[in-house]
């Protein structure tokens, strides 16, 4: 039984992944036309871009941070444990994060605009756009364990730096681990790596959901909007994965 479920999910997951690929090819060509939108024929790039302080900028930086992080804590993982089903999963994360990372990135070099933004909080775009945070409190997944649009220690890393918050990134997203998280999967082996990177990972897409679903509901650059919504699909999945391969494991996602 568990062995058909997990095989239903691989499926699910391969599909949205390549479906994410093409339609990122697609998204790109889109983006870099006339107006920015599907079908446009003129007006200016220059004008149908984004303003720095929009939704769609804001998701674009904060969602690659947060991706960065994902891509990291898959290659720690694929170190520490000879698990092929975990193994497989961390090749899957890094391969889809790094090439949606690659996607928002680009977007920003389109539209002209800085891929940081110094005087812009991280998440100040839900905030601003939304009025009240949109998704930052929970969002149906985004306050993991009491991690907000601006983050707060969680789990085993309470009583560290506050979530998200490491020299590396400055980041303070939903569901980011902190650096002495980090720090112990690099020590972890075996089991104890799979289950922690399992948990770890877990409560990044919860964050990630969250964001994503932010972007979906108020970003107005329609390839980026059907972006945001196929990572909320596709980590939805995994998430509903990872909850098996740690119940295989005597284990759960953290609370």
């Amino acid at each position: 039984m568990t062995l058909t479920l997990t095989r239903t999910h691989w499926v699910s997951i391969a599909a949205v992944a390549l479906a994410l690929l093409f339609a990122g090819a697609a998204t790109v060509a889109s983006a870099g036309g006339d107006d920015g939108h599907p079908g446009g024929h003129g007006g200016g790039a220059a004008a149908a871009a984004p303003a720095a302080d929009s939704a769609d900028a804001g998701f674009a930086r904060d969602m690659a941070v947060h991706h960065q992080q994902a891509v990291e804590m898959s290659f720690i993982v694929r170190d520490r444990t000879q698990d092929e089903e975990v193994r497989r999963l961390a090749y899957d994360i890094a391969n889809t994060q790094a090439n949606q990372r690659g996607m928002l990135l680009g977007w920003l070099d389109l539209w002209g605009l800085p891929k940081v933004d110094s005087g812009a909080e991280p998440m100040a775009w839900m905030e601003q756009a939304h009025g009240d945070g949109a998704h930052g409190d929970d969002g149906g997944h985004g306050g993991t364990s009491g991690n907000g649009a601006h983050g707060s220690d969680q789990g085993a890393g309470a009583g560290d730096a506050s979530r998200g918050g490491q020299p590396d990134t400055g980041a303070v997203m939903p569901g980011m681990a902190t650096r002495a998280e980090l720090d112990r999967l690099v020590k972890a082996s075996g089991k104890q790596a799979e289950v922690l990177y399992l948990q770890l990972m877990t409560d990044h897409h919860k964050g990630g959901v969250a964001m994503a679903e932010g972007c979906a509901s108020l970003c107005t650059v329609p390839q980026e909007k059907a972006l945001a919504q196929g990572m909320v699909d596709a980590q939805q999945s995994e998430m509903d994965l990872m909850a098996d391969l740690l119940k295989k494991r005597g284990a759960a996602p953290r609370p």
